[in-house]
C-alpha cells in the first residue's frame, strides 16, 4: 500500500516553512508521499485576506512541482461544506482504496482535537503525525488529554519549527516589503506579479 501524507491548511500563501517541514515528515518517516490539501473558503465566512480556492492551490502545484513525493489536492473543493477532516478522509479512503492515510497536523492543534467531528473514530483509525508548534500565551493549556497524547497512533515528532507564518507574509506584502526569502521561488514570482494581499 502507497502511504501518504494529509498536510491539511488555507495556504494563503505556501511558504517555505511548509516545505522544510513536509520535506522533513519525508525523509523521517515511512511516508511514500505527502499531499498539500488546500482547504476550501468556507461558504459562511467572508475572509478578505483568503485567496481564491483555485489561486491558493495554483501556488501549491507551483510550490511542489520540484518535488517528486509532494503534491497539491484539491479534494476538498468539491465536496459538502464546510469540509470535515473525518469526511475528507472517509472520501479519500473509498477514491483509493490501496492507500493508507495519515493525518499531519501541528501540536497546537492536538488540544483540540477532541472537539472535532468523530475525533474517536479518527483516532482510532488513522495514524496522527504531530509536528512541534511554538504556543503563545499559557503553555499548560495547550497541553493535550495524555488520553489523545499517549495514543499508539499519535507520533509527535522532532521536526524544526520555523516561524514563518502566512499572516505575516501578507502583512509585509501590503506594506511592499520583501518577502522572498519566505517563499519558494515559483511563489514568490507568482504574487510578485499580481495585486494579491495588497
Amino acid at each position: 500500500m502507497k502511504k501518504v501524507g494529509l498536510f491539511f491548511g488555507s495556504f494563503n500563501p505556501i511558504h517555505i516553512g511548509h516545505l522544510i517541514l513536509a520535506n522533513y515528515i519525508l525523509e523521517n518517516s515511512d511516508m511514500d508521499e505527502l499531499w498539500f490539501v488546500v482547504s476550501p473558503q468556507n461558504p459562511f465566512k467572508e475572509k478578505k485576506s483568503l485567496l481564491k480556492d483555485h489561486n491558493r492551490l495554483d501556488m501549491v502545484q507551483l510550490a511542489v512541482q520540484n518535488y517528486p513525493k509532494m503534491r497539491a489536492s484539491n479534494v476538498e473543493f468539491s465536496l459538502p461544506k464546510p469540509s470535515y477532516t473525518i469526511d475528507t478522509l472517509t472520501y479519500l479512503q473509498e477514491k483509493f482504496p490501496d492507500h493508507f492515510f495519515a493525518l499531519i497536523m501541528g501540536e497546537d492543534n492536538l488540544d483540540g482535537l477532541k472537539k472535532w467531528k468523530n475525533a474517536e473514530t479518527l483516532i482510532k483509525n488513522y495514524q496522527i503525525i504531530v509536528y512541534p508548534r511554538v504556543f503563545e500565551g499559557d503553555t499548560s493549556a495547550s497541553l493535550s488529554d495524555q488520553k489523545f497524547r499517549n495514543h499508539e497512533n499519535i507520533s509527535l515528532i522532532k521536526a524544526p519549527i520555523i516561524e514563518i507564518s502566512a499572516t505575516e507574509i501578507r502583512e509585509m506584502i501590503k506594506l511592499g516589503k520583501n518577502v522572498r526569502p519566505m517563499l519558494p521561488p515559483e511563489v514568490f514570482e507568482y504574487l510578485d506579479g499580481s495585486s494579491f494581499y495588497k
